[in-house]
C-alpha cells in the first residue's frame, strides 16, 4: 500500500520515560503528535481538534483512560483508540474493549509494537479515504457503472467494455463465479442503452424444470396442457423492446437451447400450443458460471448457440481478484444497510476482510454485513465473528492465531515474548534485564520459571 501515511495522534500518558520516548519514536515515523498527561486535559482537547489516534494510558491524573476513550469515540467515532494497559489492570482493559477500544499494548513494551501498529492503522485508514473518494467519482458517473461499486484494476476492464458495448444490440456473455454480480452488469448494460426506457427481464434458467422454463421463456396459448386456463405471455414476449437476462445459461437443457437458437436467428417463435409466430425485438444477454466452451467440449451446450451468445464475452473477476474494492463494497453495504444509522468497522477487522478469499464473492460480503448490523444491538462498532466467518479451517491463513485467544492469553503470551527480547538484548544478564523491566530480580526469577524460560 506504499509508504505509511502521516497522522494525527494524542498521546496521553503520564509516565515522562515512556511519553517522550514514544513521542519521539512516532514524530521519527512521521506521524503529527500532542501530548498531554491529564486525562481531563485529554477530553477538552478532543472537544476541539480531530484525531485519527488516540493512545492512551488506563491510570491516570483527573480522569482515568477510560473516560477518554468515551470521549474521543463521542468527537469522532472513527478514531482509533490504543490503551495501554499494566499486567495489574486486566479488568480495566476487558472493559475498554467492551467500550470500543480499538487494541490495547501492555506495558511494559517496545515502541516499535506501537509504531507497527499505527502503520497498520494508517494503511487502512488511507485505503478508506481513497475509497470515499472514488465513492464520490463513483456517484459521478465518472469511470462507472451505475449500480456497480468497484474500481479496482480488474474492474476496470468490465467497465470499458460495457461502456463500449451498451449502445449496440449485440450478445453480450457475461462469465463469472455465484454472487459476484452478473445481474448488475446486465442491468448496467440495460441502463446505458437506447433500449433503457424499455423492459429488463431477468430469468434464471437454473431455477426452474425443462417443461416449466420452455413456457417461461415463451409462453403458451390457452388449452396448451392441463393447467393452461388462459392465454400467458412468456419472457421474450415481455421483454419486446427492452432486454432479456438469460442467467445460468449453462444450465438451460438441450431442448430449450434449440428453440432459444432460433430466437436469436430469427427474432420469432411460437407460444407453446401455438402456431402463430410472434415476433420480437429484444437485446440478449446471458450469464455463466461455467465457462460455457467447456460444456461445448461436453456436448452439453450446443457450439452454434454459444457462438450466438457469446458475440461480446464479458468476464467478471471474483472478489479476491478485485484489489481494494472489498473496502469499498462493505462501506457501501453499511451505508446502505444501516437504516440511516452509522457503524464502523475497526481497521484491524477490515485488513482481515481484506485479506479473506471471499468464495461467496460480493453476495458473501453483503450477507455478513447484513448480519453484523442485524446482530449489533446498540452498539456501532460491527464486530468481527459477524464480518467473516468463524469456521477456523477458511480463516487458520488469514489471521493470526492471537485473535482467537482470550484477552488474558494474549498478555501471557506478549510478557514472555517480551521477556525473551529484554534477556537477549542484554546478553543474559539477569540484574540487567531486571532493570530494563522495571521489576525486581526475584521477580524475574519467578517469571522466568513460571514460564520456563532457561
Amino acid at each position: 500500500m506504499g509508504e505509511r501515511p502521516s497522522m494525527r495522534v494524542l498521546l496521553v500518558e503520564d509516565e515522562i520515560s515512556i511519553a517522550v520516548t514514544l513521542r519521539d519514536d512516532l514524530e521519527e515515523a512521521g506521524h503529527l503528535v500532542e501530548h498531554t498527561a491529564d486525562g481531563q486535559q485529554a477530553i477538552d482537547i478532543l472537544q476541539q481538534q480531530a484525531f485519527d489516534c488516540v493512545i492512551t494510558d488506563v491510570r491516570l491524573p483527573s480522569k482515568d483512560g477510560l473516560q477518554v476513550l468515551q470521549a474521543a469515540k463521542r468527537a469522532r467515532p472513527d478514531t482509533e483508540v490504543l490503551m495501554m494497559t499494566g499486567y495489574a489492570t486486566v479488568e480495566q482493559a476487558v472493559e475498554a474493549m467492551r467500550l470500543g477500544a480499538d487494541d490495547y499494548i501492555q506495558k511494559p513494551f517496545l515502541n516499535a509494537h506501537v509504531l507497527d501498529r499505527l502503520a497498520r492503522i494508517g494503511r487502512v485508514r488511507a485505503l478508506i479515504q481513497e475509497n470515499a473518494l472514488l465513492r464520490q467519482e463513483l456517484d459521478g458517473g465518472r469511470g462507472s457503472l451505475p449500480g456497480v461499486i468497484g474500481n479496482s484494476r480488474a474492474m476496470d476492464t468490465v467497465i470499458k467494455t460495457v461502456r463500449t458495448v451498451a449502445q449496440n444490440d449485440a450478445s453480450v456473455l457475461i462469465e463469472g463465479e455465484s454472487g459476484t454480480g452478473k445481474e448488475r452488469i446486465a442491468r448496467a448494460i440495460h441502463t446505458l442503452s437506447h433500449r433503457k426506457d424499455k423492459p429488463f427481464v431477468a430469468l434464471s434458467c437454473g431455477a426452474l424444470p425443462d417443461t416449466l422454463l420452455e413456457t417461461e421463456l415463451f409462453g403458451h396459448e390457452k388449452g396448451a396442457f392441463t393447467d393452461a386456463q388462459k392465454l400467458r405471455r412468456g419472457r421474450f414476449e415481455i421483454a419486446s423492446g427492452g432486454t432479456i437476462f438469460l442467467d445460468d445459461i449453462d444450465d438451460m437443457p438441450l431442448s430449450v437451447q434449440v428453440k432459444l437458437l432460433r430466437v436469436l436467428q430469427e427474432r420469432e417463435f411460437e407460444r407453446v400450443g401455438g402456431e402463430q409466430l410472434i415476433k420480437v425485438d429484444i437485446r440478449v444477454v446471458s450469464a455463466t458460471k461455467v465457462p460455457l466452451m467447456d460444456l461445448v467440449r461436453q456436448q452439453r451446450f450446443r457450439e452454434d448457440l454459444f457462438y450466438r451468445l457469446n458475440v461480446v464475452p464479458v468476464r467478471l473477476p471474483p472478489l479476491r481478484e478485485r484489489d481494494g474494492d472489498v473496502a469499498l463494497l462493505a462501506q457501501h453495504f453499511v451505508e446502505k444497510l444501516g437504516a440511516g444509522r452509522h457503524y464502523t468497522i475497526k481497521t484491524d477487522v477490515l485488513e482481515s476482510m481484506l485479506g479473506y478469499s471471499w468464495p461467496g464473492n460480493v453476495r458473501e460480503l453483503e450477507n455478513h454485513v447484513a448480519q453484523a448490523i442485524a446482530m449489533a444491538g446498540g452498539a456501532t462498532v460491527l464486530k468481527r465473528e459477524h464480518l467473516l466467518p468463524v469456521d477456523k479451517t477458511r480463516r487458520a491463513a488469514l489471521e493470526p492465531p492471537t485473535q482467537l485467544q482470550s484477552l488474558r492469553e494474549i498478555m501471557v503470551n506478549a510478557e514472555r515474548e517480551h521477556l525473551k527480547v529484554v534477556l537477549k538484548a542484554v546478553g543474559g544478564h539477569r540484574t540487567k534485564a531486571a532493570s530494563v523491566l522495571g521489576i525486581s530480580r526475584k521477580v524475574l526469577w519467578e517469571k522466568l520459571r513460571d514460564y520456563g524460560i532457561e
